[in-house]
């Protein structure tokens, strides 16, 4: 059954129920807290996107759901980018942009959530990325 009345829409939401279900899983928060698997991805890919090239970030893009294209982009500058960030500078960013208190490391958000977006982005891509990121940050991909 359709829920918007649009094949493409439908399967966006599906697609990024999906990822939010995989980091909601992983953390055991129940769907009333849905909004905070939200607020993890998009932190986690507006870092990413941050600090890689506008090429790279376009690359990633064009592999995501729809839905999460759009919240990826969301106050992006491409002219101040890329941001140069060490793995500190990256898991620092991606807890203050947080809305909530977080359990856990960081790190372990930032693994996850790129784990639960692996499925949309392929092999070459992930590599792509690990080839313009620094070494440090390179160890939190699903490379």
């Amino acid at each position: 059954m359709s829920t918007t009345g649009l094949p493409a829409f439908d399967a966006t939401v599906q697609k990024t129920n999906e990822i939010l279900h995989a980091i909601e899983d992983v953390y055991g928060w129940p769907p009333d807290q849905r909004h905070r698997a939200y607020e993890s991805l998009r932190a986690v890919l507006q870092t990413l996107r941050d600090r890689l090239t506008i090429p790279e970030a376009a690359d990633l893009a064009a592999q995501l759901p729809m839905l999460v294209r759009g919240f990826f982009y969301e106050g992006w500058v491409p002219a101040r980018v890329p941001i140069k960030m060490d793995r500190d500078d990256f898991l620092g960013r991606v807890r203050h942009e947080l809305p909530f208190e977080l359990e856990g490391s960081t790190e372990d958000l930032v693994i996850a959530t790129l784990l639960a977006v692996e499925q949309f982005v392929s092999d070459g891509e992930w590599r792509d990325i690990a080839a313009v990121v620094p070494a440090d940050v390179r160890e939190l991909l699903p490379v």
